[in-house]
C-alpha cells in the first residue's frame, strides 16, 4: 500500500508528516498525521496514537495540542488519524457536526448507508498501525489516548483488544456512550436501535463484561475539566468512576478544576500524558 506525503515539515527537531492513502477499511482516501522524532533517524520509535474528538481532522492536534517538544525530548513518534472518513455524500453524512464527517465514532457501522465506510475501528487499531510499522521508522510498541469521542476512542481500543497497548489514557472521554445524546445518536445511527449492539462499543460496559469475563484489568488514566460544558449531559464521568470503583478496576481519574473542554485544557495537561506513556513504554 503506497503513502503519499502532503506536507513534512520540521518541528522541535522531529518532522511533522501529513500522509494520504487509499483505505481499505474505508474504501476511502483516509489522511493521517505523524511526528517523528530526530531519534528515528537512528532507530525506531515506539508510537502514541492519539485519536482526536468531534469535527476534528488530524491538524487539530498537531497545531494546537503543543507536544512535539516533549515528544521529541523523549523519542515518542505520535500518530494522528482523522475521525471519519470524507467525501462520500452520503445521505445525512454533512447535516450534523455530532454525526457522519468528523464523527465516526470508532465503531465499525453496521446500518446502511454507513456500513461499507465507517469501519474507524479497524482503520485505527488494524490498518493504520500495519501500515505506519511497514512505511516509517516504528517499533510495534504501541500506546492510546485521545479527547472526548477520541477519548472513547482510546478506551475502547484497549478494552477490547488486552495486552495491544502498553498505555492507555483519555482526556474528557466520553466513557458512557449508551447513555448520553452524542452516544445514543451515533450508536443508533452506525449500529441500530437494539442496544444490546452497543455494549461492546461502551467502555462502561466493556469494563464490566472484561471483569466479569476474568481478563487481567489494565491501568487506566482518565482527567476531566470540571467547567467543561459537556460535564454533565454527554461525558458523565462519575458513572464510569464508579463502575470502576465498584468492580476495583484501576483507573486513576484527576479532576481538573476550572478547566474546560477545549485545547487550551488539552495543551495545559498533554505533557502529563504523553511523560505517562513515556514510562509504560521504558522511555524513561
Amino acid at each position: 500500500m503506497s503513502l503519499k506525503l502532503l506536507a513534512d515539515i520540521r518541528v522541535h527537531g522531529g518532522q511533522l508528516r501529513r500522509y494520504e492513502h487509499a483505505s481499505s477499511s474505508t474504501k476511502t482516501n483516509m489522511v493521517f498525521a505523524v511526528f517523528l522524532p530526530s531519534s528515528t533517524q537512528a532507530k525506531p520509535a515506539p508510537v502514541l496514537y492519539w485519536l482526536s474528538g468531534l469535527t476534528c481532522t488530524d491538524e487539530n492536534f498537531s497545531q494546537k495540542a503543543g507536544a512535539f517538544a516533549l515528544a521529541e525530548e523523549l523519542g515518542l513518534a505520535i500518530v494522528m488519524p482523522d475521525t471519519s472518513p470524507r467525501g462520500l455524500a452520503l445521505p445525512g453524512e454533512d447535516d450534523s457536526y455530532d454525526f457522519g464527517s468528523g464523527a465516526g465514532f470508532y465503531v465499525n457501522a453496521t446500518q446502511s448507508p454507513w456500513l461499507d465506510h465507517y469501519h474507524m475501528y479497524d482503520y485505527v487499531n488494524k490498518e493504520l498501525p500495519e501500515l505506519i510499522e511497514a512505511h516509517l521508522p516504528v517499533t510495534d510498541q504501541r500506546s492510546i489516548s485521545g479527547h472526548s469521542m477520541g477519548g472513547h476512542g482510546a478506551l475502547i481500543s484497549a478494552l477490547k483488544q488486552p495486552g495491544r497497548f502498553a498505555s492507555v489514557s483519555a482526556m474528557a472521554p466520553i466513557s458512557s456512550p449508551s447513555g448520553c445524546p452524542w452516544g445514543e445518536k451515533a450508536f443508533s445511527g452506525y449500529l441500530g436501535e437494539d442496544a444490546n449492539a452497543w455494549a461492546p462499543w461502551d467502555a462502561n460496559e466493556l469494563v464490566q463484561a472484561n471483569m466479569a469475563a476474568g481478563i487481567e484489568p489494565q491501568a487506566l488514566l482518565v482527567c476531566q475539566g470540571d467547567a467543561d460544558p459537556f460535564y454533565s449531559e454527554q461525558l458523565r464521568p462519575e458513572v464510569f468512576s464508579a463502575t470502576c470503583a465498584q468492580l476495583g478496576y484501576p483507573l486513576d481519574y484527576r479532576c481538573r478544576e476550572d478547566y474546560d473542554h477545549s485545547y487550551y485544557y488539552i495543551s495545559s495537561f498533554i505533557g502529563e500524558h504523553i511523560r505517562y506513556h513515556a514510562q509504560h513504554l521504558q522511555l524513561i
